[in-house]
């Protein structure tokens, strides 16, 4: 869920319903169907906890083809390297190296359904070699899979009295599918990041050079909510009580986890509304060629207490464009991504489809 390009890195992580770009696919699959160029291939590169270390890095790369002038395929490869890690029982022992990581391959289908529609789905093979291996124990990768639906909707362009607009909206539900497990055991499973994304977003078209889009996204994710219930109604949360959650949480299916999700926090629907992260961002964009990127993201400080500004900017040469992001941390928590410059490069080519 990390995002891996400098565009949306600079709006606060918001990509489900701005314009079209070849990193849709992490975003919003549906968006290709109306992409401009027919082709794109685009690379990312962002390091990670850079205050700490220089070796944890995340890397995507992402290639899409529309095949009509209604409809796309795309590909992409995120990875996830947290370098190397030197294992010791002491100081004085000869360390053991490991290199943890994590990788998705997706592939995805979008089409439209009318002029101002798509929707698309989306594939997704993950691999997770987070597991150290010792003496009773190897290091297998856990595997699993994933499905996204999403759906894209823009309008055409409209005349207003100073201006011209283009008004868009996105959903993608994403990460639908079985929980991992690291040790092969039914029981000891792990929930992916099954996560709804809904977004909108309007472009003010001021003259032929000149275009300012602003966008509002929401996040939810779709996880169930461990419990720390009395279970016996006493007034007291035993050692034993905790257990028993805990083995209760364990149990729950994926697909009933998900609508478990929207209504079992502890505090009712008042918590249930903190569990919603939003995050603004704008755009301004100079004759296609020059981009300004600004963007607030706001998470409760009870479900994880993330707040950050970003700042982005983009530079295009003929069918070439490079985009870079800064973040600024707003939370007494420290963000990873904290001072840390993210860079993308995309390439586009073939037939050109109009203008959004």
């Amino acid at each position: 869920m990390v995002a891996a390009d400098a565009r949306a890195a600079g709006m606060a992580d918001i990509g489900v319903a701005t314009s079209p770009d070849a990193f849709s696919q992490q975003w919003n699959p549906a968006k290709f169907a109306f992409a401009n160029e027919q082709k794109g291939f685009s690379v990312s590169y962002t390091p990670y906890l850079t205050d700490l270390v220089n070796d944890i890095s995340l890397g995507q790369i992402t290639y899409y083809n529309k095949i009509t002038e209604r409809s796309a395929w795309a590909g992409s490869l995120r990875f996830f390297g947290l370098g190397n890690i030197e294992l010791r029982n002491d100081a004085n022992d000869q360390p053991r190296i490991v290199t943890p990581n994590e990788l998705a391959l997706d592939g995805s289908y979008s089409l439209q359904l009318s002029k101002t529609f798509s929707m698309a789905v989306a594939g997704r093979y993950i691999r997770s070699n987070l597991r150290i291996p010792n003496e009773n124990t190897d290091a297998s990768a856990a595997n699993s899979f994933a499905v996204d639906i999403s759906g894209y909707y823009q309008s055409e362009e409209k005349a207003y009295t100073n201006f011209n607009g283009i008004w868009r909206a996105g959903f993608n539900i994403q990460n639908l599918g079985p929980k991992i497990s690291y040790d092969n055991d039914e029981f000891n499973t792990n929930f992916l990041p099954a996560n709804l994304k809904i977004g909108s977003g309007f472009d003010f078209i001021l003259d032929e050079d000149n275009k300012i889009a602003i966008n509002l996204e929401l996040n939810k994710l779709l996880v169930p909510t461990p419990q720390n219930a009395d279970l016996n109604n006493d007034g007291i949360i035993t050692g034993q009580e905790n257990n028993q959650n805990f083995n209760n949480y364990r149990t729950i299916g994926w697909v009933s986890g998900l609508f478990q999700s929207f209504g079992d926090a502890p505090d009712g629907f008042s918590e249930e509304i903190k569990e919603i992260t939003y995050a603004l961002g704008t755009e301004y964009v100079y004759k296609d060629a020059f981009a300004m990127r600004l963007g607030y993201f706001n998470e409760s400080p009870t479900k994880g207490a993330r707040r950050y500004f970003s700042l982005g900017a983009g530079f295009k040469y003929t069918s070439a464009k490079i985009d870079v992001s800064y973040l600024f941390s707003a939370s007494k928590v420290r963000n990873p991504l904290e001072n840390t410059l993210r860079f993308s490069l995309t390439f586009n080519f073939g037939d050109n489809y109009g203008s959004n």
